[in-house]
């Protein structure tokens, strides 16, 4: 019997740290610090710079210039729980269990390379940036999106004219909530976005196996007493719909457990003018990430096709 009681007990203590350490990823995750910059990794000549979301809140990055100016620009937004740079996936308390490295810079320096300027930059409550608590998975982050736009019309070396996105995940997220607020995002490539109550019932499912129907409930109710809305209300597909004639490129893996290619195939559906989807095979859902990263030439590519227009 007592081994019973002990047993109860091991497995509802598993259930609680479960619930504590998802809840703090969900509302408020560990900042991951920068582990390098573009000069020192790749040869890259950048600005720190740091500019007020559209509601305020500071927010810090990079600006890699082209090599002629003016010249387009590319704003590179990060997924969650990464900063500008990525996510070196060795924090366990810092990113998500399970998670692979991804690293960036890479694909800045191929934009920089394409004659781009590039803005790397924290989205609120992540790397330096400020906070605005708790992580609402784009929905607000779309705030910081339209700063960093508004900061980079101010710049000499910009062509407001050809500005473009890339959003990895909650990155992605943020472009598709922030299209129908402007006018100013000549094409976006959005990899690997996703609905909020979706990723989070399939990622727990994956990892914690059937205890994880059981951990859903509490986290979306310490979610909610945080501040943050019902994720259910949390549907870029919604947003996807309003993005006006912005030409929009998903990827999307297909060996993704955590996100949904149905749920990505919804919201091109959605997309008024999104382009033919990219649906790379992969072994995991970082494998997408990393396609974009490998695959410049393809982000690249699409971009000249539409701001050549």
């Amino acid at each position: 019997m007592n081994i019973l009681v002990w047993l109860i007990v091991i497995i509802l203590v598993v259930a609680l740290l479960a619930i504590a350490n998802s809840a703090r990823l969900v509302i408020a995750p560990k900042r991951q610090r920068l582990w390098t910059n573009p000069k020192q990794e790749l040869g890259l000549g950048y600005e720190d710079v740091e500019f007020p979301a559209q509601d305020g809140i500071r927010l810090k990055g990079w600006f890699i210039p082209a090599r002629q100016m003016p010249a387009a620009t590319a704003i590179v937004v990060h997924g969650w729980p990464w900063n500008r740079m990525g996510t070196k996936a060795n924090d366990p308390l810092g990113d998500l269990p399970g998670s692979k490295p991804i690293n960036l810079l890479p694909l800045a320096k191929a934009l920089h390379e394409s004659n781009y300027n590039v803005l790397m930059f924290d989205l609120s409550n992540f790397g330096e940036s400020g906070a605005r608590i708790p992580v609402t998975y784009g929905l607000l982050e779309k705030r910081d999106l339209l700063g960093a736009i508004s900061y980079l019309k101010s710049r000499n070396e910009v062509d407001p004219n050809r500005i473009v996105t890339v959003g990895f995940s909650m990155g992605g997220n943020t472009v598709i909530y922030t299209l129908p607020e402007t006018t100013d995002i000549k094409a976006a490539v959005v990899v690997q976005p996703n609905t909020s109550s979706v990723f989070g019932k399939r990622y727990r499912a994956d990892k914690f196996g059937p205890l994880g129907k059981l951990l859903n409930l509490p986290i979306e109710i310490l979610y909610c007493l945080s501040g943050a809305p019902k994720t259910v209300y949390l549907q870029p597909v919604y947003a996807a719909n309003g993005a006006r004639n912005t030409p929009v490129l998903y990827v999307q893996g297909t060996g993704d457990k955590w996100g949904s290619t149905a749920d990505v195939a919804n919201m091109v559906a959605a997309t008024p003018n999104a382009v033919e989807p990219l649906y790379p095979e992969t072994d995991h859902r970082f494998g997408a990430y990393q396609y974009a990263v490998d695959n410049p030439d393809k982000i690249l590519t699409f971009f000249k096709n539409y701001l050549s227009k």
